[in-house]
């Protein structure tokens, strides 16, 4: 069992513009896309989101919440914008 304070592994929350379409992706970067998946090939627990899936909120919000841990700390967070 890992220690808490040190879990060995690594959240991505992809935020996408609302006119992104998974289709469109190239397929080497499809694996993105599904939690499973990248879990499995990548070793990275993978969401995302696109502003108009969030409902009563908006993507700083849910971001913040996202950042908070169970016991009120948080994670830490680094921006790519591309």
């Amino acid at each position: 069992m890992r220690p808490k304070d040190a879990p060995n592994d690594l959240d991505v929350v992809l935020v996408m513009r609302d006119d992104f379409r998974l289709e469109a992706c190239p397929r080497e970067a499809q694996v993105l896309f599904t939690h499973a998946a990248a879990q499995e090939e990548l070793g990275a627990s993978v969401f995302w989101i696109r502003p108009a899936m969030l409902i009563q909120e908006n993507v700083d919000s849910f971001v913040s919440h996202w950042q908070r841990k169970r016991d009120g700390s948080h994670r830490g967070l680094v921006e790519v914008i591309a």
